[in-house]
């Protein structure tokens, strides 16, 4: 077969190993299954189709652009966790078995929490689909986030919300809601309290409310925090716990903002009490894109997606987030076989690659930053940023990007 090249498009084969696709004829393809630890009948089974639309779309296209000139193609099967931590345990040693993957997609805290003293002894690298855990601060890990630690997130939004929205002449007053029905949840709150403990001059912890996952109503203790004249509410955790919170504050009649992060953002919640106008105001803040209508070019790739490679799934946070993880995915594998081959497609060849490689921001088409992972943790912990979107007349609009998350110690 004569020698052709991938057309050179706004979105195109990606720096990393650019030069071996463009060089390479089209070849007979090696079948790649990537296990997708995923939750169909859990808390974020509501969700779930976006995360799964946005990881499937993003390998249909690197396929068509990348893997028939390096003879990869990457194909997933979805495995139902439940988000739960026995769940995923219980499932691990047949996944293991039926695809001997090398690198898979994770979903969150119970995957971690399932696998991750597993892992390096498995040789498989697990690409996390949200932001890393406390607990999964350590070095030498082979569950690897895309973002940095919630908790990084959070302090990177309250930082820029002290200075920028309180005027930085007193701490952010903040109250949070949050569970310890689940391990990341649990560390989440044990980060911000560890954050404020250390910042007081930047944010005081007012209250804590500890809900149950799905709470049935949230009015007495946010009225606390309303009372406490708090400046904004945490709440990170699940879709449920922001729709409580959002409808405390409504029977209230406050205005008192609220901040999500990507899996239970504004867009998510706007539907299940009225209507965008009641979430005005609110902010959600994460190391992905922000779905905005704004004309960037992660809405563009977002677009073409939709022409050309299946997606159904909407403009997003969960899409985001799926799409980002499977450009990551993608691109490690794509320079594991530039450095090794098809057939050097291994668990330990991957984890090197990870650890040896600068990712630029270019090959993720606006929706992450450059990643560069070291072996002193999880997740890219040079510099994390955040990015701020908030609803302003009616619209969710992107009002910070790139914002340097502070330094943080373990907690």
């Amino acid at each position: 077969m004569p020698t052709t090249s991938i057309t050179r498009r706004t979105f195109g084969a990606g720096t990393a190993a650019a030069a071996l696709a463009t060089a390479l004829p089209a070849r007979a393809q090696t079948r790649y299954v990537v296990p997708s630890l995923s939750d169909f009948s859990g808390p974020f089974a509501p969700i779930m189709p976006s995360f799964a639309g946005g990881r499937e779309a993003v390998l249909s296209w690197w396929n068509a652009e990348v893997g028939n000139r390096i003879g990869v193609n990457l194909a997933v099967k979805a495995y139902d966790t439940r988000y739960d931590v026995a769940q995923t345990a219980s499932l691990w040693p047949g996944i293991l078995a039926e695809l001997k993957p090398a690198i898979g997609f994770a979903l969150g805290g119970p995957d971690t929490a399932a696998l991750q003293q597993r892992l390096p002894q498995d040789k498989v690298v697990m690409i996390h689909g949200t932001a890393q855990n406390g607990f999964a601060w350590k070095p030498d890990q082979w569950i690897l986030t895309m973002r940095p630690t919630f908790v990084h997130e959070m302090a990177g939004f309250l930082a820029w919300f002290q200075k920028e929205k309180i005027g930085g002449g007193r701490p952010a007053r903040i109250g949070m809601v949050s569970s310890e029905a689940s391990p990341t949840f649990a560390d989440m709150t044990k980060g911000i309290q560890a954050f404020a403990k250390a910042n007081p001059a930047m944010v005081q912890l007012v209250e804590v409310i500890f809900a149950e996952l799905q709470p049935a109503d949230l009015t007495l203790p946010v009225r606390r925090l309303v009372n406490n004249n708090v400046d904004i509410i945490l709440t990170p955790t699940t879709v449920q716990q922001a729709v409580a919170t959002k409808r405390a504050l409504q029977a209230l009649r406050s205005r008192v903002p609220v901040l999500t992060s990507a899996h239970n953002s504004p867009g998510f919640i706007a539907p299940l009490i009225g209507g965008i106008q009641n979430v005005e105001g609110d902010y959600e803040a994460h190391g992905s894109a922000i779905p905005s209508d704004e004309d960037t070019e992660a809405r563009r790739y977002y677009q073409l997606l939709g022409e050309k490679h299946g997606l159904k799934a909407p403009w997003n946070t969960l899409t985001v987030i799926g799409i980002g993880q499977a450009l990551l995915l993608a691109r490690t594998v794509q320079a594991t076989v530039a450095k090794h081959g098809v057939n050097g497609l291994t668990g330990d060849n991957v984890y090197s690659t990870l650890m040896s490689t600068a990712f630029p921001a270019s090959d993720f088409h606006g929706f992450l930053p450059a990643i560069a992972f070291e072996r002193d943790a999880s997740f890219p912990s040079k510099d994390p940023k955040v990015n701020i979107g908030q609803v302003t007349q009616g619209k969710m609009r992107t009002v910070a990007t790139s914002v340097a998350c502070p330094p943080l110690a373990k907690w």
